[in-house]
């Protein structure tokens, strides 16, 4: 039969589902190639052979078209060339992966350390209160200021014989000085002679000190007769030929309802009777100073002691540091280094101006500790720390922020952050007025490092320090 017999129904090869080919009627091919009359199959007969033919050659043609329509929309598969870049493109691809898989593993790793850190700051506890500050931007290091190498022409003086010689007294030829480790010492024709030890042993770690004693300010009474500050213990009277020790005033009596927890330094009228001097805190000790300068304390003040009457009076109060202490050559006032805030004070003590105060020197380059008087008539201020400009001061960008205070004392010890201190030294010389003369540097404290004090005499300066094992010696005509 050459036409093709209809299937029964659901044949995929008849007409359209519901569509009746009858006599005369065409469909369109599968092939869609033109149409074809449908036969009239009025008059066949369906034999069980020729119904099992017919459906078998359906089958045959579905699978036929079935192939045909499989091969029209099948894509040729192309050989993949392998190149450099195919390879690049794998390997970035795998890099990437690498660089997340990483990338995700350290934020994990970071996770699980910072949480359980910031739980331990939490809950750790800050020896200090920090209190903000506010300072002016320092001084360009320029003019007179500008930097040098001045101090690195100083000879070092008994090395590894002292330790701390922070404050320096003449008489004669002879040299005094005390020691971190509680003496008062004699410097003459190269040796070291301990004349009086202000405490007691032992004098060997940090915990001693109370109790072993730090002679701090030191000067030269009328008499011939050194009177020495000890921070712990107050203001003695030290004869240097016979070693007799006085004890004027004991720093565990309070005065006006506060103790005096850090006595620090010391001036002394001609005639002797009136000692003026600084209570640093009532708060915290001389072993304790960084904390009490990163704290911003202002419970310092400056003292007036009479020898003669043994009253102690307050002259100032609400000072930040108070340090180093000079009065003027006609005794009119007291000048008051004040280290926290970076500046210099004035008290007068005599005069129309008695009672009165003042600002001697402010937003100096640098934080002041002890003022001793030069030669031409003004001061001598040693620096303890600078704050360079231009340059970056640690001190100006901690004082604003005391969280970061907080955070550094929760997690590191006073001697790990004065690691931190730069090394730089600056002396400086004012003038009556407190104009700036001149200065001398050491950038790196290669050789005087740490400076406390400059006291002149017979054309020398002889620096102390609060930690250095010598003290040094420059000879001005070199300047």
């Amino acid at each position: 039969m050459s036409g093709r017999s209809p299937g029964p129904p659901g044949n995929e090869g008849g007409p359209d589902a519901g569509e009746e080919a009858g006599p005369g009627r065409s469909w369109p091919s599968r092939r869609g190639r033109g149409r074809r009359r449908a036969p009239d199959c009025s008059s066949l007969r369906w034999e069980p052979q020729l119904v099992t033919s017919v459906w078998a050659s359906g089958d045959l043609g579905i699978s036929a078209m079935n192939e045909a329509e499989g091969l029209r929309q099948r894509r040729p598969v192309r050989a993949q060339v392998v190149t450099e870049d195919n390879q690049a493109q794998e390997a970035k691809q795998g890099s990437t992966y690498s660089s997340r898989v990483f990338q995700m593993t350290f934020m994990m790793l970071a996770a699980s350390l910072t949480i359980p850190l910031l739980g331990a700051i939490t809950l750790l506890n800050c020896p200090i209160d920090p209190q903000p500050l506010s300072f002016k931007e320092p001084p360009f290091l320029l003019g007179v200021l500008r930097p040098n190498v001045k101090l690195q022409q100083a000879e070092k003086l008994f090395e590894n014989q002292l330790i701390g010689p922070e404050s320096i007294a003449n008489i004669g030829d002879a040299l005094f000085t005390g020691t971190a480790d509680g003496r008062v010492v004699k410097l003459e024709n190269g040796e070291v002679i301990t004349i009086a030890r202000l405490g007691k042993g032992p004098c060997k770690t940090r915990e001693d000190e109370p109790t072993c004693g730090r002679p701090l300010g030191i000067r030269v009474g009328p008499n011939g007769t050194l009177f020495v500050l000890d921070a712990y213990q107050g203001i003695f009277e030290v004869d240097p030929s016979t070693g007799r020790v006085k004890h004027l005033l004991s720093s565990q009596i309070p005065i006006e309802g506060k103790k005096m927890s850090f006595v620090n330094d010391l001036t002394i009228t001609q005639d002797g009777r009136k000692i003026y001097f600084t209570d640093s805190s009532s708060k915290w000790q001389r072993r304790d100073f960084l904390l009490l300068v990163m704290e911003g304390t202002d419970d310092g003040r400056l003292l007036e002691y009479d020898t003669v009457t043994r009253e102690v009076k307050v002259l100032m109060e609400g000072l930040r540091f108070p340090n180093g202490v000079q009065l003027s050559p006609a005794e009119d006032f007291v000048l008051v280094a004040e280290t926290t805030m970076a500046r210099i004070r004035r008290f007068y003590v005599s005069g129309l101006m008695k009672g009165g105060a003042d600002m001697f020197v402010e937003n100096m380059p640098g934080f002041p500790d002890n003022i001793r008087p030069s030669s031409s008539g003004g001061y001598w201020v040693a620096m303890s720390t600078v704050r360079h400009n231009p340059g970056f001061s640690m001190m100006d960008f901690l004082a604003e922020k005391p969280w970061i205070k907080r955070l550094i004392f929760k997690l590191l010890s006073p001697e790990t952050v004065l690691k931190f201190v730069p090394r730089y030294s600056l002396v400086l010389e004012l003038g009556d007025n407190g104009a700036y003369r001149r200065s001398l540097h050491d950038p790196n404290g290669l050789v005087a490092a740490h400076i406390s004090e400059v006291h002149e005499q017979d054309g020398y300066l002889y620096l102390g320090s609060f930690r250095s094992p010598f003290l040094c010696k420059l000879n001005l005509e070199l300047l």
